[in-house]
């Protein structure tokens, strides 16, 4: 009895040394080893090693030794059911050899078997019935214990064991899930701010705002519409950005840019193996995006089995990887954009109709910048003052060639007339901006057809009628003039040549008359 109890303590002494090792050692597989040597000091072993099993649970590579050799660590390697090691992988449960000598089961892939060795024990490291590794020992004649006391033993040691590799997988998948953060926003510039990006004081860009401060705090899904470069992701990016998800991650994929093939892989991610060039496993932006905001631009674009996994998306917020089966459930916010007349899509079969009411729950229509006339000027000087900083340019826009740039329909929207005002800064001369080099800036040589168009037209005599009409003052005629003036102005938002062609004037005659009558524009 006395016997016994000793054997205890010994038991609860070498458990405790491992543990305080384990605690103190930094270095996982240096403390695993320091472990095994205290196995053998407390003479439960000859040799002991620990294998880890591959993600695909097909085979056991040597992770920590004791007693092994180099050259004997490079044999260590057993498929799941290979032997007494690989069967307790492939089983889940512990394998004894009573007598190595004679046991076929008892592969020695790592060398002569000692004369001292005379049983080997194989227990598996589980997390619930996922196999992590196998701990594996010879045991000699000077072991003090029973198989199944040791059993036990190593059972306990294995659930430490498993702790830690449990442990070490979480932190590993927390930093590669940073690292591949850190890998998209290299890429991928997004603001902080609400609305820092977002030119605009008009009316009809006054009310989207109003409606993205009601919006954004929700979980909604929203749908963006308008037109090419109107800045539908601008608008997606405040969404977020006022949204309870701010401090998650904001991850976009314009769904056009990418081929059918690739893009389930990007949005939804692949194993390894997967197709030809998936030699790791990789998340996708949805994974990504998980407690964030996900953006998904030309959403209209997309095949319709891609249309029907994003409807599962948006009804079970889960998937599964390419050529995975294991499905990923994930927390993200799906706002989606488009120019294309989804309504006419799904009537001509082109579009899921329930996937379409799923993405319509909020919608957001962004109106043409032709409707924006009081943004168009703000933003010809924001685009114009930031590339004369970028290209360090002293330039200046007089009147008329303002009047020609405010005139211009801008039928590419936004970005039209970012990229002309970046052209206009490098085409033209510092100094004041000609008119003529308009010419070299605007397409289709808009600006000389313009000109043209409001050129003054040579007078031509017209037979006078006489009537009987009732005599006019000079200052009634003022008046009536001033009157039109200002109704032209207003018709053509301020804009002067436009307003003397409708008035069949000339540009310098207008200026005069609104000098001469005092009128405010």
């Amino acid at each position: 009895m006395s016997d016994r109890i000793a054997l205890l303590e010994q038991e609860l002494d070498l458990l405790y040394e491992i543990v305080t090792e384990l605690n103190q050692e930094a270095d996982e597989s240096v403390a695993l080893e320091r472990s095994m040597r205290l196995l053998k000091q407390y003479s439960y072993l000859d040799r002991c090693a620990l294998f880890t099993a591959d993600e695909e649970q097909s085979e056991l590579k040597l992770y920590v030794s004791m007693g092994l050799r180099e050259q004997q660590k490079q044999m260590a390697v057993y498929k799941f059911g290979e032997g007494a090691t690989g069967l307790a992988a492939q089983s889940g449960e512990p394998v004894v050899i009573e007598n190595v000598h004679n046991a076929i089961n008892y592969l020695n892939k790592v060398g002569s078997i000692s004369s001292n060795m005379i049983s080997y024990i194989a227990v598996p490291l589980l997390q619930g019935e996922r196999v992590l590794g196998v701990i594996s020992a010879n045991m000699t004649h000077k072991t003090p214990y029973s198989v199944d006391e040791i059993v036990r033993m190593f059972s306990i040691i294995g659930a430490i064991f498993t702790k830690i590799f449990v442990t070490k997988h979480t932190l590993q998948n927390e930093k590669n899930a940073i690292e591949a953060l850190n890998s998209y926003y290299k890429e991928e510039f997004t603001a902080n701010n609400k609305f820092e990006n977002i030119i605009g004081k008009s009316k009809k860009m006054q009310q989207i705002f109003q409606i993205l401060q009601t919006i954004s705090p929700t979980q909604a899904t929203v749908l963006i519409r308008g037109e090419t470069g109107t800045g539908k992701e601008l608008i997606a990016n405040a969404i977020h950005n006022l949204s309870e998800r701010k401090n998650a991650p904001f991850i976009k994929l314009n769904c056009a840019a990418i081929s059918d093939t690739l893009l389930e892989s990007e949005l939804f991610g692949h194993e390894k193996g997967a197709f030809t060039d998936a030699k790791e496993m990789r998340k996708g932006r949805f994974e990504l995006a998980h407690k964030g905001t996900i953006f998904l631009d030309e959403i209209g674009d997309i095949s319709e089995s891609l249309q029907v996994k994003l409807l599962r998306i948006l009804q079970e917020q889960e998937f599964e990887r390419v050529g995975g089966s294991q499905t990923v459930k994930v927390d993200v916010r799906i706002v989606a954009a488009t120019n294309r007349n989804l309504e006419q899509m799904v009537k001509e079969g082109e579009f899921r109709e329930d996937l379409y009411y799923r993405l319509n729950v909020i919608p957001v229509n962004l109106p043409p910048l032709r409707d924006r006339y009081e943004d168009v000027k703000l933003l010809i000087f924001y685009y114009f003052d930031r590339y004369k900083m970028e290209y360090k340019k002293q330039m200046h826009i007089p009147k008329e060639a303002l009047e020609i740039l405010l005139n211009y329909p801008w039928p590419g929207n936004i970005r039209e007339l970012q990229n002309t005002m970046e052209r206009l800064v490098l085409i033209c001369p510092a100094g004041d901006v000609e008119i003529d080099m308009l010419n070299h800036v605007l397409p289709y040589n808009y600006q000389k057809m313009y000109m043209q168009d409001i050129a003054p037209k040579e007078q031509k005599s017209t037979p006078v009628v006489e009537e009987e009409t009732v005599p006019m003052t000079q200052e009634g005629m003022h008046r009536i003039e001033k009157e039109a003036i200002v109704t032209a102005l207003e018709e053509c938002h301020g804009i002067q040549a436009k307003a003397a062609k409708k008035l069949g004037m000339s540009a310098r005659q207008i200026g005069y008359k609104i000098k001469k009558y005092g009128i405010i524009i």
